[in-house]
């Protein structure tokens, strides 16, 4: 059955990140080991212990989208839109020559417009309820952001929002592949996105403990694997992509990026935010996106980490990595995107996706950052402090969420 499926293949790919407004841009800083991470600046972070951030620095969605556009959207829907248009671009697709109701949108999103929330919810309790913008329901919804790609592409055919926490974007890749897959699409631009730098965000992820408190040196709060990994660093961004069936893009000469051959989903079924410590639900989605691609552990090169630089989730994702790898663990390259640009939750797994298309290109592995002190619970090759040259074909990204949503993506080089 696995070689009768319909393959699915990359053609164009667009990025808004901590790094970079491009893909190439992103790609530069994460290879030269250059952190994204600075001063809080989207909300006041003097009440909070987290003071530090990965933000999408300067950016201005008038120069991807007109005025009154930009107006009508909230920030998460900005970075998929401006995206989107980079990936489109990207892939030399003409849409206005294709079926538009076998075109569609499949978009990770882990909670919506949180700023957004938290100004309304500031105005109605400061001015009243019929002060509240008249964009608010259509700007704040997680759904929103596929809705306008959606809208400003005139695609008409299948479109989802999956909204699986940190897990989103990479599972939304994940939900685009079996989409087309089932033959109910052609074209799909699709990815993952979030903008939830706020107050509230910075707040809620306090109180739980969940965020750095490394604020003396910002480059230096993301540690992912370190022994002095203290939380993670709250960022945004989007990764967006085209994704076509492989008849699709030979007929029309497209210039293919990669294969997307596997994807797993599981559930930990133990905490509402904690992961399981066994890493049992992390190495079930890992061991499926392997069998759905038809290849073993020894068929990977490289492991773009979900990484976060929490105490639990480093140590439980390595445990997960050996479960499902056995020996071979300690013999696959991993590094962490997050070290260098925070963790953007539903954006991460769009914009590791890139990632993972850059390191097969260039036949580098970028470095995790900030690795000074081994911790004896992550004894793995993480590709520590500087870049790596390495013939990479396969690609395995880790993205693993609260509610103990797991989502794995197995990116490949494409062969004819």
């Amino acid at each position: 059955m696995g070689n009768e499926r319909i393959r699915v293949v990359i053609t164009g790919m667009g990025a808004m990140t901590p790094l970079g407004e491009t893909p190439e841009e992103f790609w530069a800083g994460l290879v030269a080991g250059k952190s994204g991470i600075g001063p809080m600046k989207r909300t006041d972070p003097a009440p909070f212990p987290c003071k530090v951030s990965g933000e999408v620095w300067g950016f201005d969605p008038t120069n991807y989208m007109d005025v009154k556009e930009s107006k009508r959207m909230a920030r998460f829907s900005q970075f998929a839109v401006a995206a989107a248009g980079q990936a489109v671009k990207n892939s030399g697709i003409d849409l206005d020559k294709e079926d538009r109701e076998r075109l569609g949108v499949v978009i990770g999103n882990g909670a919506g417009a949180f700023d957004s929330i938290e100004e309304q919810a500031r105005i109605l309790v400061e001015r009243g309820g019929m002060r509240i913008s008249p964009y608010f329901m259509s700007n704040m919804l997680a759904n929103m952001a596929a809705a306008n790609i959606s809208r400003l592409h005139g695609t008409k055919g299948y479109t989802n929002t999956v909204v699986t926490a940190c897990a989103a974007g990479t599972q939304g890749l994940g939900e685009a592949l079996e989409v087309i897959r089932r033959g109910a699409a052609d074209v799909l631009i699709a990815g993952g996105t979030e903008a939830g730098i706020s107050a509230l965000g910075n707040g809620g992820f306090n109180v739980i403990r969940a965020l750095s408190r490394n604020n003396e040196v910002p480059a230096k709060a993301s540690r992912p694997f370190d022994a002095g990994r203290d939380g993670f660093v709250p960022a945004e961004g989007a990764g967006m992509f085209i994704l076509e069936t492989l008849e699709h893009a030979q007929k029309r000469g497209a210039n293919i990026l990669a294969e997307i051959i596997g994807q797993g989903v599981s559930s930990d079924a133990f905490h509402q935010v904690q992961p399981d410590e066994t890493g049992q639900g992390p190495a079930r989605a890992i061991r499926w996106a392997l069998k759905d691609a038809g290849i073993a552990p020894t068929d990977i090169d490289y492991i773009n980490a979900h990484g976060t630089s929490t105490p639990i989730n480093d140590k439980v994702e390595t445990l997960a990595i050996k479960n499902a790898f056995g020996e071979q663990a300690y013999k696959v390259p991993i590094s962490s995107t997050k070290s260098m640009t925070g963790h953007a939750l539903g954006g991460a797994g769009g914009m590791e996706a890139v990632v993972a298309i850059k390191t097969i290109h260039d036949g580098i592995i970028h470095p995790t950052i900030n690795y000074e002190t081994p911790d004896p619970n992550c004894d793995l090759d993480y590709v520590p402090n500087k870049a790596r040259k390495k013939t990479v074909d396969t690609v395995l990204s880790n993205s693993f969420g609260f509610g103990g949503q797991n989502a794995c993506l197995i990116i490949r080089r494409f062969v004819s």
